[in-house]
């Protein structure tokens, strides 16, 4: 075989090497990207986070979350920066021991120190509207 044609078929090779981890790469990079958006079953369950919460409410009411659904402050949902979206955590406040079970439709919180808002209606659930932030805890349930 001449030097340019094992040339041409060293190259040929190496290309479709190349492209094949390329491809390989990308899907993986868009299986975790859905992982981390929309949850893959049995993930996250069970792990618990300790940090404050806040709440969130009538001025965000009717407005689009993250997830695309119009917020409504009376249900038992949740901003969450990084748990994928329907994603059930069970929060406790640990003041009082009251627990209520929230969806995660939105992202935040965005404030230093806070690792989940609520919506009101499921602050109002552990009596945590009145002192505006709390010391819960978080797990999930459904991942």
């Amino acid at each position: 075989m001449n030097n340019k044609l094992k040339r041409n078929l060293i190259f040929c090779l190496l290309s479709f090497f190349i492209l094949t981890i390329l491809a390989v790469r990308a899907n993986f990079k868009d299986e975790v990207r859905e992982i981390l958006y929309y949850g893959k079953e049995g993930a996250l369950r069970g792990q618990i986070w300790y940090g404050n919460a806040s709440w969130y409410g009538p001025h965000w009411h009717g407005r689009t979350t993250s997830s695309g659904e119009t917020f409504n402050k009376n249900k038992l949902t949740a901003a969450h920066r990084t748990l994928p979206f329907n994603t059930m955590v069970k929060v406790t406040n640990l003041k009082n021991n009251k627990s209520v079970i929230v969806r995660v439709n939105d992202r935040g919180p965005f404030k230093a120190g806070r690792i989940i808002d609520l919506s009101e209606e499921a602050a109002d659930k552990i009596d945590a509207k009145k002192q505006g932030i709390s010391y819960v805890k978080v797990q999930v349930l459904n991942q």
